[in-house]
């Protein structure tokens, strides 16, 4: 088991920035693979991005490509989510999951633990 905990969501204007964080804890070594999902108001959960543990390859959504930067911090087990240029589209609840896997994947149902989320709200 692993146990994550996101923070850095708030309120901010369209246009602006915002940096999550998740903070890794316990059995990390046997996780390869981080995710960042969130879920919209009334919708379902979707895929944002995510990073391997070892090399750093990176995936991204065609909805946040090149606004939003996935990074880690292998000493730290933390990894963050850099957003940039926020729409008000990109309202809410982010959530932090790791996965066992050796590739990247997007579907949520390979990513065994969760964070419980952090809210991120864009104004127009």
């Amino acid at each position: 088991q692993v146990q994550l905990v996101e923070s850095g969501g708030g309120l901010v204007q369209a246009g602006g920035s915002l940096r999550l964080s998740c903070a890794a804890s316990g059995r990390t070594l046997n996780f390869n693979v981080m995710g960042w999902f969130r879920q919209p108001p009334g919708k379902e959960r979707e895929f944002v991005a995510a990073i391997r543990w070892s090399g750093g390859s990176t995936y991204y959504a065609d909805s946040v490509k090149g606004r939003f930067t996935i990074s880690r911090d292998n000493a730290k087990n933390t990894v963050y989510l850099q957003m940039n240029s926020l729409k008000p589209e990109d309202t809410a609840v982010y959530y932090c999951a790791a996965d066992r896997g050796s590739y990247v994947r997007t579907s949520q149902s390979a990513y065994d633990n969760w964070g419980q989320g952090t809210q991120v709200t864009v104004s127009s």
